[in-house]
């Protein structure tokens, strides 16, 4: 990996993050403290990033027009996850992924007869009110940060489920990388779905084409549709042609 996109990487993890000690750092990218040291001080110099005992944190003070940008995107949300939920039927079992898009869905499904697997504390909480709504957690380590369950013990459980459809998440995706994530501790847990689930669903806004993040959880020709709120590029509209994806655009 060329040095200006492991800084990138680097930068998306952070701020997936939140905080994040140098010695992850240096055990997820598989580098040096003096590289990492020498990363981070270009980071801390763009001012989105500050140091902090033991390691990094997002610089929040600096950062309102990147938390400006995610709540500008909440129409946008919200219109794919409601097309998605059209995709729903009664008797369906379905994944749900950790994500602040799939997390828009329980308000359109909320009337259905669906058994729900996911690992979203904030989804399970959304549905409680919902009894037509079965929800099942993955359990396994609570991640504070992403508000979402990680490192499962018990894989072959999850393995276990017969998922009709897949809804998943992505920091960006691309041609050359497929579906990518910045949280390394949910990998195991979102390839297991892939692997399990009928048909698989990737719900994402046009600002996630043509970006990458740290980990690739699947190849993008590995997905059965795509839900997203404008016509991406021509080149993914061949792929989507070549591979049979179905490319869904909301409204």
């Amino acid at each position: 990996m060329i040095k200006t996109e492991r800084i990138e990487q680097i930068q998306d993890y952070i701020f997936q993050q939140q905080t994040v000690s140098l010695d992850e750092l240096v055990e997820v990218f598989e580098v040096s403290k003096n590289t990492i040291r020498r990363d981070i001080q270009q980071l801390v110099e763009r001012g989105k990033i500050k140091k902090v005992y033991g390691g990094v944190a997002v610089n929040h003070a600096t950062l309102k027009s990147f938390n400006e940008r995610q709540t500008k995107n909440q129409l946008e949300k919200i219109s794919i996850a409601k097309a998605a939920a059209d995709l729903i039927q009664d008797g369906d079992i379905i994944y749900v992924d950790s994500g602040t898009t799939t997390l828009e869905m329980v308000e359109f499904i909320k009337d259905k007869q669906v058994t729900i697997i996911t690992n979203n504390l904030d989804f399970i909480f959304n549905s409680f009110p919902y009894e037509n709504l079965k929800v099942i957690s993955t359990g396994g380590v609570f991640d504070r940060k992403t508000k979402s369950f990680v490192s499962l013990k018990n894989m072959d459980l999850l393995r276990s489920y017969n998922i009709n459809k897949a809804f998943m998440a992505s920091t960006g995706i691309t041609i050359e990388n497929g579906v990518t994530h910045s949280s390394p501790h949910e990998s195991e847990i979102k390839q297991a779905v892939v692997q399990k689930s009928a048909e698989i669903y990737l719900l994402v806004d046009h600002i996630k084409f043509g970006r990458y993040a740290l980990m690739t959880y699947c190849d993008l020709e590995d997905v059965d549709c795509i839900i997203t709120n404008k016509s991406p590029g021509e080149e993914y509209q061949h792929f989507t042609k070549k591979h049979g994806i179905e490319l869904i655009i909301s409204s």
